[in-house]
Formats: structure tokens, sequence, C-alpha cells
């Protein structure tokens, strides 16, 4: 790992970046007006208020904020470091990532546990070759039906029965020790020592979207307690957000147009090896937003598989909760409710993958699924029933982004419970309301104006000149950092927002930067010149006013000298000529 990354390497790297083509591979966008907009990825909304300028190479959200270039965006949604972010782009741009000299501490720690973990990963599936010490596991496998290939293909491994089988391969490495601890591969004891937290289990490996092992599942042999366990969270690997068997199962997906979410390791190698290979599994959590971002960036439809018992439709209710506020755009889900007594493993075995596929093409649809279950928990043979079907049903389906979906649904609900309007009066007036305060926009300094401006637009600052008098007032708040912006794009005209964010990411100044570069003037493309032109000026007269207003103010204690008096005369004669020649244009 190398230190500091050349902002001419990430300036680069921007430039041969097309920001709507990042976004647009992972959420959908459609035309607004000037930019792109979707719904936004990093909060629920019911109607789209995330844009995206190519021509800024910026994103910016009206509901939460949200805003960056393409490097950002991938920072956030995807949830890689500064760094990984630019990797991913300059692969994708086929540019190499420069030598930069030595790393940092900090800087080597996630290379340092993704090294461990794949150290680890080889020492699990070495246990597993060696017949004399994982027979029992071996023998598991294959009354589970799994092949040595499909094995081979899952990377699984065996962790022997021991508290220290894994630790004492570190000897008296210290430092390797503790990176196995940060891995979430050992724990302390209570005297200071570590030991195994897998032993005694058959071991499924755990990848990141790029095929590096993050985590470990260990599935135990014989009796004991927990059936199934997992890695801890560590800096590496986040439940929330990976899902088992994403980095193989990405084509399939994309090429059968649809996600099948179960339950299990097993399932998924199980279907797998019988010609499912479009499955992908929770780690021990429930379906996530995160979770559902990626899956819905390969294909538009997610398949739920669950038992059909009490217990499988109790999550698959929690799945769908969860999957509400993603259905825009055309998503659909859709949930598989297997017969009693069988969870994928089993019954693909007994089925073959050609019948599961037919199961999974006919699974009950995410509308039909949620009328289903509130409709089993009313009388709609009563007015109170029907009543209450709606009391029920507003509030999942508000969930909903505005659009066909949610529209059909209410439909339906009002052909279910007879009830024409489902929005009361206070509903209504609470619409109108926030529509109008959306509407409403915040007036901006001139300073504010023309930095928000100059970064927006840089190539203005070839067209226009900062004045000599605004230079004078250094000390006015914020004239340091438009000096400092015209600099930028007077050396680089053709330089986007996206890379000058990125210039003062980290910095005290960021956070303006952003907000000042989603700000929307309502300019067309040839107003942008006047307005700027217009607002300089205003700054220039306000800084002559101030020289003016001193050197008064001076005046009134003491005896100007003749240099001062001159200079006073200018100024008064160069704010009169500006003022002229602002009314007569």
């Amino acid at each position: 790992m190398s230190g500091k990354i050349p902002r001419e390497f990430i300036d680069d790297v921007l430039a041969r970046t097309d920001i709507v083509e990042v976004i647009g591979a992972r959420i959908s966008l459609s035309k607004g007006g000037r930019d792109l907009k979707g719904c936004c990825p990093f909060h629920n909304e019911k109607t789209p208020s995330f844009t995206v300028s190519q021509t800024k190479q910026f994103y910016h959200c009206f509901g939460c904020g949200a805003n960056g270039s393409a490097i950002g965006f991938l920072m956030d949604f995807d949830q890689l470091s500064f760094r990984e972010a630019i990797e991913d782009l300059a692969e994708s741009a086929g540019l190499e990532l420069p030598d930069t000299g030595p790393a940092r501490e900090d800087d080597g720690l996630m290379p340092a546990l993704l090294d461990t973990l794949a150290n680890a990963n080889r020492f699990f599936k070495e246990q597993l070759r060696d017949r004399d010490i994982s027979q029992d596991a071996v023998n598991y496998l294959k009354e589970r039906g799994l092949s040595g290939e499909i094995a081979a293909l899952f990377e699984l491994g065996y962790a022997p029965p021991g508290w220290d089988s894994l630790s004492k391969t570190a000897g008296d490495d210290k430092k390797t020790m503790d990176l196995m601890a940060k891995a979430g591969l050992t724990a302390r004891k209570d005297n200071g020592g570590f030991y195994d937290r897998f032993r005694s289990r058959v071991i499924f490996p755990i990848h990141n979207y790029r095929g590096q092992v993050v985590a470990f599942g260990g599935r135990i042999l014989h009796s004991g307690e927990p059936k199934y366990l997992n890695s801890p969270e560590t800096p590496v690997f986040q439940k929330g957000s990976e899902l088992y068997n994403l980095h193989r199962a990405r084509s399939p997906i994309s090429k059968l147009g649809y996600s099948l979410v179960v339950e299990g390791y097993m399932d998924v190698v199980a279907l797998a090896q019988n010609g499912v290979e479009n499955a992908v599994a929770t780690l021990g959590t429930a379906t996530t937003e995160r979770h559902l971002h990626r899956l819905f960036r390969l294909a538009p439809s997610i398949v739920f598989c669950f038992d059909g018992d009490r217990a499988g439709r109790s999550a698959a209710w929690r799945a769908l909760e969860n999957s509400l506020p993603e259905l825009a755009g055309g998503r659909q889900i859709s949930f598989l409710f297997l017969p009693d007594g069988e969870d994928p493993d089993s019954l693909v075995r007994k089925e073959g993958g050609e019948a599961f596929q037919k199961r999974a093409t006919k699974a009950t649809s995410l509308p039909d699924f949620l009328f289903r279950k509130i409709s089993d928990e009313t009388d709609l043979s009563r007015l109170d029933g029907r009543a209450r079907l709606v009391e029920l049903a507003k509030p999942l389906l508000a969930k909903i982004p505005e659009g066909p979906l949610r529209e059909l649904m209410n439909q339906q609900l009002r052909e279910k419970s007879g009830v024409q309007s489902l929005e009361s009066d206070n509903e209504r007036a609470t619409r109108r309301v926030s529509r109008n305060n959306r509407s409403t926009t915040q007036r901006l300094s001139p300073m504010a104006t023309a930095i928000s401006l100059i970064l927006q637009r840089p190539k203005l600052a070839c067209q226009i000149s900062l004045p000599e008098n605004l230079s004078m007032h250094s000390e006015v708040r914020g004239f340091s950092l438009l000096e400092r912006l015209f600099g930028i794009a007077l050396k680089q005209p053709d330089i986007t927002t996206g890379v000058i964010i990125e210039r003062f990411r980290d910095t005290e100044d960021g956070p303006t930067l952003e907000k000042l570069a989603a700000k929307d003037h309502l300019l067309e493309q040839d107003d942008f010149l006047p307005f700027f032109t217009e607002t300089i000026n205003t700054l220039e007269d306000q800084a002559l006013g101030q020289s003016i207003e001193n050197l008064v103010s001076r005046a009134s204690q003491e005896e100007l000298d003749e240099a001062s008096k001159t200079e006073l005369s200018a100024l008064y004669a160069k704010r009169q000529n500006l003022r002229r020649q602002r009314s007569e244009s």
C-alpha cells in the first residue's frame, strides 16, 4: 500500500470518468431538465429529488443534502475507502495507480487484514484436504450431496478442533496475532492470550464484491451451539452490506434478470451445484437497504425464498417492509414460499435446478403478498373491517415512492375497501406545505453567489477578472476562497465542479463548496456570464464603499494627508462610474 495519491492523478481519473455512467449503473436515472434525476439511494423518499449533472460532474440530493463527485458517490454507495473508490474509477478508465512511496500505518490496516484473512482461508482449505483430521467434515459434505468440484469452487474449508489451531500459525509474531484478532479470526482470553473463534466447523469463506475474503461462516459438526457462526463485524466486513456469493452471482443475476435471496450458505452452494447460480444469502441479519441497492444494481427483480412455516412468513414480512421504499423505476420483488419441511437445499436436490427456477418465476408478487396478509387480519364483510384494512395498508403504501406501482396499489386498496379517498384533509394540507417549502430558495450573499457561480462554471474566470479593489479587502469573508477558485479555473478552464470539490476534500471549505455547487440559480446557459458580471460588480461596489467608509472614518478623527484625500476622491469617482455603467447595462 502506498501513501497519498497525487492530486494530478485524481484530476486525471475524474476527467476520464462520467459521473452519469457511474451512478446510472447503480440507480435508475431519467432526464429531468438540464440534469438527470432519480430517487436518492441514501434516504427513503417518495418523489425523486436526487440530481446528477453531467456538466458539473456532480450529484446532489435536495432531500437529504447528499452530494459530491463520482469518488464521493462510490465511497457512500459502495462503502469504499477514498483510495478504493479511486482505484475502482482508475481501473475503469484504464489507468494504473502510481507508486506514491511508503504508507502511513493506518493506510496499511485494510490490506493487512485482507492478507490475514486470505492466509486463514488457505489454512482452512488445507485442513479440509488433510483427510487424517477432516474426515468428519468430508463425510458431512458428502451427506449433504456436495461434490468435490463445488466445494473447491466455493473454497470450503475446515476449522479443526482445539483452541489454537489457527492461532499457532502466527508463532510468536505479536503483529500477526493482533491482525488475526482485528480480522475476527481469534478472540482474547481473560489472561491476555488468544483462542480461535472457529473450531470443529465446516468453513464458508465470505467474499466482498471484488472477490476478496472479508469474513467466514462456520457450520458446527456434531453437537454444539451456535449451529452457524459468522465472523464479527470488522473494518473490512459489515453484515448489513455484504451478501454471501454476490461476487460469483453477479453475472448470472444480470443474465437471468433477477436475484434469488435465500437464508443459508448451504442453500446457496446446493443451488449452484444444481445449476441455480443467481442465489445469494444474507449473513445472519435481515435484508437491509444496502443489500437491496446492491442487488437492484444488477437486475430489476428480486425473489426472496423462505420456508413456508410461520417463521418463514415472518421473515418474509420483515423483508417486505424493508423493501417498500426501494420500489421505484419498475423494480419488482416476489416471495417464494417452499413446501412444509423443505428448504432450498433439500428441494433442489429433490426436484432439480430447472424445476426450482420455475418455482421462482411463479413466486408471489409483493403486492399480492401484502394484500393477502393484511386481508387475513381483517373481516372484509364488516364496514369496520374494511376501515381497518385501510388503516393497516396506508402506512405501508406510503413508504413506496410515488409512481405507477403506488398508484395501482392505492387503486386496489380502494376497490377492496370501498373507500374512495385515502388521504385525509390534514395529510393534503401537510403535502401542500411541504411542496411550498421545497419551492422556496434561500438567498445567497453576493460573495457566496460569486463562489457558487465560478464553482459551477469555471470558464467564467476566463471571461471576467477580479477587480483590484476587491483584493484590497482580502480580509472580507470568502474572498480568499473566491480568489483561489479563480486561480484554479484560470489554470484549468476545462476543470469540472466535481474535480474542484475533490481538491477541497477534508478541508474547512469543503462542506461550504459542496452546498454552493448544488445551488440552482435558475439560469439558462447564456445567462451565467451577465449574472456573474453583475455579481462581481456588486462585490466591487461593496469593496469601494468599504474603502470610502474607512477613509471617511479616519477623516472624522484626524486630518487626511494629500495622498489619502486624492485616494478618497478617486474612490468616489470610480464607484460613481461603476454605478453608471451598471445602470446603462
